[in-house]
This record gives structure tokens, C-alpha cells and sequence, in this order.
């Protein structure tokens, strides 16, 4: 665990030690909250080096998770549900929507059976490319080709990066070099360079896709199932903000507009890939309200506050970060106070 998120821990412990989480909810807690999950499946074997591991609970959390939220008296809800309470000015008991992006197969297979358990609704935000297998999970294909190489060598435009890969802490921070250094340049190029890599790890970025999301048919069959809302999340998954106005746009209204006809039936919800300030902002929030959906959300952290019924296209959100599984990270997560420090006092941030 990197010393950032050593003091995310840190900072947990200390609400839940001083019962902070419970007396400052007044100060911080706003009107609800909408939970992040990506995956939901067991826990590895051995931890080793695992980059993405990040993005996946296991289902004994999740379970605990929604063990909490009831006893402490919170209603779980659906995403319609929670945008009737933003828009009523009336003050309501404090409730959570749960919220699964990209599509996994695990969310099925492990997810939902906790869910049914519990009798909650939630929402699977799903990328058509995914589904159809034509998208790439570059985040993966990294992790399996620094996974598989010993040492990582490629000619990128702004010059060569190189760095060993032999032990797990080598690669970690290869990973996190690569990554970032990525992040910050175009997207063509991103994904060029991962590609490169793979090839030199023998990865097979279509397989991968194959072995982790779920087809379109499994969509098909999931529409309309109790409590499951079917949101998009985009045809490729592409990180909007470094794209034309005109791609931005493509990708959410024709994602919109596949998910429609292949389930029969409105959709109402869209995610931004990837969600924070530098991958969807105020362009985007346009185009997706432009596009006609109900509500749109974000990675930018937070609780939901009356005024976000203004703003219902650039939603906050509470990822539950496989690295904090925890009843002391839920517990401060739950309570608001740690997105007084994190937004500067902002409870409503959309620029």
C-alpha cells in the first residue's frame, strides 16, 4: 500500500476511533450518497502485485457493507429514487445508491447474489465496446504485461521509458510510473504504447475483455430484472475530456441509443469514463444532459447535497476502494467528513 493511501487508512481509523463519523454527520453528511464499485469477487490467493486491485471488494464486504448502511438506519435506493429525494426540498432519512461500472461478469456471478440478499436495487453502467468485445481494458493489459516481463522497455514520443520488472515491488512501480506518465498525454498515444507492451508479453487484449465483461446477450437476458437499472457508460470507454467535442458527443448519445435498442427500453443513466477533472467536466456534463439522460455521474468524491438537484449531470461519488475494506473507511466514507479536507469546504463542485 503506497504511503497515500497508508494515510487514507490512517485518517479512517482516527474518525471512527474518535466517533467522529457519528457527530459529524450533521456538518458533512448531506441528503445521500452514491456508492462506486467496479468488481466484486473473491480475494486472491496471494496479493503480489496486484495495481488494479484498487478497483475490486470482495463479496464478504460488500456484504458487510450493506449490513452497515441498514443498521445505521439508511435506506438503499435506486438512482431514480435518489434523484426524487435530491429534487424534494423536504428533509428525508439519509440514503445510499449503489452504483457498478463497466459491465464485469463478476458483478453477476458474485455481486448480485449479496444484493438479492439483502433485497437492494442497484445500477450497471455498461460500455457497448466492452460488450461487444471491439473496446480495450488498457488498464489490464498493462497490469498483465508488466505482470509477464522481467523488464519494461518502449519508445514513447516524449522519450524512452525503461525500468525493471523482476520482483512485485519493480513492478508496482513501473506500473505507477508508466501510467501516470500515460495519463497525462493523448489517448492515441496511451493506447498505442500499452498495445506495444502487450505484444512483448504476448497479451491478447480481446481475450482479457472476453474473460471479464459480460456479452450483450447476458445484458439482454439482465434487462428488466428486479431491482438491476442499466445504465451506459459510453461506446468505446474513452477518457472524453481529451477528445473533440465532436467524438465526446458520439460516444454518449450512440451509447444511449444502442442500450435502447438492444434492452427495449429507456435508459436513463450515464457514467463518464473514468470521472475525475481531467476526464469529464463541464463540456461533458453539456453533452450528456443535451443527450437526454436523467442523471450523470462522476468519480469526483463526495456526498449529495440539495443543491446537486441543480446539477444532476455532474454527480459525485463514494468509490469503495478495494485497498480500504474496512468498517472504520465505510464508517468515515458514510459520514461526509472526509470531503470537507478533499473538496476544500465545497459541498458542490462542477467546474
Amino acid at each position: 500500500m503506497s504511503l497515500r493511501h497508508k494515510a487514507f487508512s490512517a485518517a479512517f481509523a482516527a474518525i471512527a476511533t474518535t466517533g467522529a463519523d457519528r457527530w459529524g454527520r450533521g456538518l458533512a453528511q448531506g441528503k445521500g450518497a452514491i456508492l462506486t464499485l467496479h468488481h466484486v469477487r473473491p480475494a486472491p490467493a496471494a496479493a503480489g502485485f496486484r495495481p488494479n486491485g484498487l478497483l475490486e471488494i470482495t463479496p464478504d464486504f460488500l456484504d458487510r457493507v450493506l449490513t452497515l448502511i441498514r443498521a445505521e438506519g439508511y435506506d438503499i435506493v435506486s438512482l431514480d429514487e435518489a434523484l426524487a429525494r435530491l429534487a424534494d426540498p423536504k428533509p428525508g432519512r439519509f440514503f445510499v445508491a449503489l452504483t457498478f461500472d463497466d459491465g464485469y461478469r463478476d458483478n453477476l456471478d458474485h455481486a448480485w447474489p449479496v444484493l438479492a440478499k439483502h433485497s437492494v436495487p442497484w445500477t450497471l453502467y455498461v460500455v457497448r465496446g466492452f460488450a461487444e468485445r471491439t473496446a480495450r481494458l488498457w488498464w489490464l493489459e498493462l497490469e498483465e504485461a508488466i505482470r509477464a516481463l522481467p523488464r519494461i522497455a518502449l519508445d514513447l514520443p516524449d522519450g524512452r521509458f525503461a525500468a525493471p520488472a523482476g520482483t512485485d515491488a519493480e513492478k508496482l512501480a513501473a506500473f505507477d510510473r508508466l501510467y501516470w506518465r500515460l495519463r497525462k498525454g493523448p489517448e492515441a498515444i496511451l493506447l498505442s504504447a500499452i498495445s506495444d507492451l502487450g505484444r512483448q508479453a504476448g497479451i491478447d487484449p480481446v481475450a482479457l475483455v472476453e474473460r471479464e465483461c459480460l456479452p450483450t446477450e447476458t445484458l439482454r437476458s439482465l434487462a428488466g430484472a428486479p431491482g438491476v437499472t442499466i445504465g451506459a457508460h459510453t461506446l468505446n470507454h474513452p477518457i472524453l475530456a481529451k477528445h473533440s467535442e465532436e467524438v465526446a458527443r458520439r460516444e454518449i448519445v450512440e451509447s444511449k441509443a444502442w442500450l435502447e435498442d438492444v434492452l427495449e427500453a429507456p435508459i436513463r443513466h450515464f457514467a463518464y469514463p473514468v470521472g475525475d477533472p481531467g476526464s469529464a467536466g463541464p463540456r461533458e456534463f453539456a453533452l450528456a444532459k443535451e443527450a437526454g439522460f436523467a442523471s450523470a455521474v462522476t468519480t469526483r468524491p463526495g456526498h449529495l447535497f440539495a443543491e446537486h438537484a441543480a446539477h444532476l449531470h455532474a454527480l459525485p461519488r463514494i468509490s469503495l476502494n478495494g485497498l480500504h475494506q474496512s468498517e472504520a473507511a465505510l464508517r468515515a466514507l458514510l459520514s461526509g467528513l472526509p470531503f470537507l479536507v478533499w473538496n476544500r469546504g465545497r459541498k458542490v463542485s462542477v467546474g
